[in-house]
């Protein structure tokens, strides 16, 4: 299980899909890409895309999509993407009184209970109270993270950019 903060975008594509009886259908499919603004979001599904699809096809919808972080499976069977909305719980030293905030996160997973698995995997390492609020599947057919992020060496998980310049006040 690998997980990966950013600025995830929900894109929607409208083409022409060709059936297992072999008739046309238009169908408007929804994919999740990592991106900086629209105008990237757009060019980085139409690059995926291309390879994909034969044919024309258009970008119907782009919206930021509010999720904290991806988690991506790295099972085989792993083939549908489910949103999580979990709570993390915090006192607030004043009142003392419980405080939940509600985070969304994406997950990578062939079943639902294999989500919630996938989640206690990667929370179950953190400090941090939490419960989830709900697990849904999704319609999202795929993610897409930027290609430049996947660039990584085997060593660390940062990407190769960050790796090379030492950090402020560290010694060199």
């Amino acid at each position: 299980m690998r997980s990966r903060t950013a600025t995830w975008f929900e894109c929607k594509i409208r083409y022409e899909k060709t059936m297992e009886d072999g008739m046309q259908k238009k169908v408007t499919e929804l994919y999740t890409v990592d991106a900086l603004s629209f105008t990237e979001a757009e060019a980085s599904i139409i690059e995926e895309m291309s390879s994909y699809i034969s044919g024309e096809f258009e970008v119907k919808d782009i919206k930021k999509a509010a999720y904290g972080e991806v988690f991506f499976s790295e099972s085989p069977s792993a083939d549908r993407w489910y949103k999580a909305k979990l709570q993390f719980i915090t006192i607030d030293e004043k009142t003392e009184k419980e405080k939940r905030s509600n985070v969304n996160y994406l997950v990578h997973a062939a079943t639902l209970e294999d989500a919630v698995k996938n989640i206690n995997e990667v929370m179950g390492t953190t400090l941090i109270d939490y419960v989830i609020a709900s697990v849904a599947e999704t319609q999202i057919m795929d993610v897409y993270e930027h290609k430049n992020a996947l660039k990584k060496k085997e060593t660390d998980d940062r990407p190769e950019y960050e790796q090379d310049e030492p950090a402020q006040g560290a010694e060199a």
